[in-house]
């Protein structure tokens, strides 16, 4: 059992074990706190506040950390590591590295893999903690059990070596380091596939060995990874993809099928970009440029159309009609952008554990409708009737609620301001199961049920794709490496516009 006088970041944990015989893949948001609707606009508000585009100098770093705080105080779990960094970046005069370091624990103590994966880094660099590397590699090694593909991409790449020691602080397990590197690259973590595609161009045994030569399936493999990894944000798969095709090393060993320097040229431009801002996304990069045998489209040479042609897009949102909650005042204040559904959280304490709309637990006998308390604030008191029909005055039990979007369940993935472009909705609005081929050319949105465990993993923009008519949807066992059935996942066309790039 563990021990709870024991500080999250004194724990004691297993010593990294780079020879490890085998790894699991487990997924993140299969393990992280539900995220509230409310929370995570503030959130989003809050990064875009962080653009690239914004100097340093003229941001508003004030609101930024009123708002990442606002987001962390309803357990937003992205929002308390993000809170985190600005703590260590000096961002909140109040507040410094020790702060930070007791809201990652608060996350470690939610169980949540990114946090363990932040602990080892702090460990590393000695920041609020005294540096020690083995305690760093044992975090780090945790966090990627637990299913954080920052951790899985890291300690992947360090087990690549051909030898162990060939080069300081690298060892020999490929089997594994595939599997880290792999599972990573499912979530949507697009670093990862640079180092993967290494070891899918050359077959190599479990110490690093070369066993055989490039061949066309492990070229063509190492170019898919290289691709995709485009599409998630990574900046050097598009660098290495504009030298492939653009001006290869050796022409007798290229991955590329053939040079292809209007290819190589619009990768070029999609690295510049990421260098510029690592948060970009191209989930429709197929709709650009294809990987051979796929024809080119024609371009006009412009920046951003290549740019915005390729990222993601959605339908505008909904216009949220005024509910009951939205016309009461505080503390029973709604805003119509959001509904309430019971989380499944109950709390017994005399105040509110955290911030958050708290209603009476249900098969109490009462009807009291939520209400926003803020940490630490007292719950109410209320006549009650107990088992033997008395009366009695006093505490009850309360449920928390989060917030969710007042949208009915509308397909709209959502990002940081300026990740995504609006398009108008496509009439018919047609829905396809993933088995089916595609009906019409355009980009696709897949959707699982609000309740799956995985929909933070799949309802997003980044998992939209370009898709020709005919064309199989992707499959996302095969190719997101997720142990999701197609049939539960349906696809919705989201833009059906017509491709000009001339």
């Amino acid at each position: 059992m563990p021990n709870d006088k024991v500080l999250p970041r004194n724990q004691s944990l297993p010593l990294f074990n780079p020879h490890v015989a085998d790894f699991i893949c487990e997924i993140e948001a299969s393990k992280v706190p539900p995220i509230d609707a409310q929370a995570e606009d503030w959130f989003l508000e809050a990064r875009a506040m962080e653009d690239p585009e914004i100097f340093v100098e003229d941001r508003d770093y004030k609101k930024i950390v009123d708002l990442t705080r606002q987001a962390a105080e309803r357990l937003h779990w992205k929002a308390m590591l993000n809170l985190a960094s600005l703590y260590v970046e000096g961002r909140d005069p109040l507040y410094g590295n020790e702060e930070a370091v007791q809201l990652v624990e608060k996350a470690m103590r939610l169980g949540i893999p990114a946090a363990y994966d932040r602990m080892g880094t702090y460990y590393a660099n000695g920041t609020g903690v005294n540096g020690d590397t083995t305690r760093a590699y044992a975090f780090w090694q945790k966090a990627a059990v637990m299913g954080n593909p920052h951790a899985m991409a890291f300690l992947g790449e360090k087990l690549r070596a051909g030898t162990d020691g060939a080069i300081s602080g690298y060892w020999a397990n490929i089997p594994v380091a595939v599997k880290m590197m792999a599972c990573a690259l499912s979530q949507g973590y697009g670093p990862a596939a640079f180092n993967l595609h290494y070891l899918y161009a050359i077959p190599r045994a479990a110490n690093g060995d070369e066993i055989g030569d490039r061949t066309p399936a492990t070229k063509q493999r190492a170019l898919n990874v290289l691709h995709e990894g485009v599409k998630f944000g990574c900046a050097e798969c598009a660098s290495a993809l504009a030298i492939e095709f653009g001006s290869p090393f050796d022409l007798a060993d290229m991955l590329a099928p053939y040079v292809d320097k209007a290819r190589g040229e619009r990768y070029a431009v999609l690295n510049r970009e990421l260098g510029f801002n690592p948060n970009a996304r191209f989930p429709n990069l197929d709709k650009v440029l294809p990987l051979p045998p796929a024809d080119l489209p024609p371009w006009n040479g412009d920046r951003d159309t290549l740019l915005h042609a390729a990222m993601g897009v959605r339908p505008p949102p909904a216009v949220p009609k005024p509910s009951a909650s939205s016309l009461l005042q505080e503390p029973y204040f709604l805003a119509a952008d959001y509904a309430l559904r019971p989380a499944g959280l109950h709390s017994d304490a005399p105040t509110a554990p955290f911030s958050a709309y708290w209603q009476p637990a249900a098969e109490q006998g009462l009807t009291e409708p939520a209400r926003l308390l803020r940490k630490g604030e007292a719950f109410r008191h209320f006549s009650v009737v107990d088992a033997a029909g008395n009366s009695l005055y006093g505490p009850v039990t309360w449920e928390q609620c989060l917030t969710i979007r007042h949208n009915h369940g509308a397909v709209e993935p959502r990002a940081v301001h300026g990740l995504l472009r609006e398009v108008e909705r496509p009439e018919p609005w047609l829905s396809c199961a993933g088995g089916e081929a595609c009906p019409v050319s355009g980009v696709w949105q897949p959707w699982v049920a609000a309740d799956h465990p995985l929909q933070a993993i799949v309802n997003q923009y980044w998992r939209q794709a370009w898709l020709t008519q005919g064309a199989p949807f992707p499959q996302p066992r095969r190719d997101w490496l997720l142990d999701l059935p197609e049939d539960v996942v349906t696809w919705h066309l989201i833009d059906a516009s017509i491709l000009d790039l001339g």
